[in-house]
């Protein structure tokens, strides 16, 4: 009998090796899990924080009891770590999306305000010239402001006076003059000239060569004699051309100041007041103490009362009263005057 009770107790440890063995195999699978999902979420902490302190998990290791715990509790701790981390790594994706839906939305934003200021900026470019008559019928008379101690300035055409009857003297010596005057070398055109309407590019260029071009020594005092001959003969912009011209090359010259208020005034005269204001303000704000501040400080207001920006207009006079008032020519101040009746100023 005792026999038989040894083999039945053997019987059963063999039995309960198996089930035993069985009870542990769930565990390797959920520490793997564990594992995958610890790096993952790290992978995706590092991608979010590259330079914070990553997220810690909410399921924090428990103490151990004192006591045996059931059999079951290590699994359901384990599953409640997988199902913790699993939200956490949603969360992460979640944010991680959201961000990156943002940054796309800032960048399509900058695109569209460049684009913006791009097409403003290509607003505020000049149009096509006018042609030359226009240009020719709409150009004042020459402005003592912007003369210039040069050679003599070539003017426009204008209607000749009856010609007087000649002595004897004088027909016999008209056949040298005029020989020598063909014989003359004809002036090499100074730059190209454009096509514009209603004047034949032939015609145009007949113009242009018809203005001396100064040889003084300085090339710098040249190239603004030149531009001014052009600004006077009408032809507005190869004036604008070779003002800027002389702007880059000679940034520093003592016709800095002339050069930058001629050139809001072939603006101005070529009935472009927006871009006559920009040159204006600009030879005011960077040199105030030029020969020519004053001056376009003056056509500043000119340009402005143009635009129908009376108010401002007013404002420019003001701030030339209080800068320039006292030392200004009287010419200049009567024709400030008469810039603030035209704007209504009180």
């Amino acid at each position: 009998m005792r026999k038989a009770l040894m083999s039945l107790v053997l019987l059963s440890a063999v039995a309960a090796a198996p089930l035993a063995a069985q009870s542990t195999q769930p565990a390797p699978s959920i520490d793997s899990r564990v594992n995958k999902l610890e790096k993952e979420m790290k992978a995706v902490q590092r991608k979010v924080f590259p330079a914070g302190a990553p997220l810690q998990p909410d399921i924090t290791p428990q103490a151990a009891p004192a006591t045996a715990a059931p059999a079951t509790l290590p699994l359901a701790d384990l599953t409640a770590r997988v199902d913790a981390l699993e939200a956490q790594l949603q969360n992460l994706t979640g944010q991680v999306e959201t961000n990156s839906n943002r940054i796309r939305r800032l960048e399509d934003g900058y695109q569209a305000l460049a684009s913006a200021i791009e097409a403003r900026l290509r607003a505020l470019e000049p149009s096509a010239p006018q042609s030359a008559s226009a240009a020719l019928v709409e150009t004042p008379a020459p402005s003592p402001v912007d003369a210039i101690p040069a050679n003599p300035v070539a003017t426009r055409p204008t209607v000749p006076p009856p010609a007087p009857q000649s002595t004897p003297a004088q027909q016999t010596a008209a056949p040298q003059a005029a020989a020598a005057q063909a014989a003359a070398p004809k002036p090499a055109p100074a730059m190209p000239t454009p096509n514009t309407s209603g004047l034949s590019p032939d015609r145009r260029k007949a113009l242009i060569n018809a203005i001396e071009i100064p040889a003084s020594g300085d090339a710098g005092e040249d190239m603004y004699s030149y531009a001014f001959r052009l600004w006077q003969a009408g032809l507005y912009p190869e004036a604008q051309a070779k003002l800027k011209e002389f702007a880059s090359k000679y940034p520093r010259h003592k016709r800095g100041s002339f050069a930058q208020n001629l050139l809001g005034r072939a603006y101005l005269d070529e009935g472009k007041p927006a871009l006559a204001s920009v040159a204006f303000y600009d030879n005011y704000t960077k040199n105030p103490k030029g020969e020519r501040a004053a001056d376009s400080l003056y056509f500043l207001g000119v340009a402005l009362t143009k635009l129908k920006k009376l108010p401002d207009a007013c404002k420019v006079y003001d701030e030339f009263r209080d800068v320039y008032g006292a030392t200004a020519s009287a010419d200049l101040q009567t024709k400030v005057a008469k810039g603030r009746a035209d704007a209504k100023c009180n």
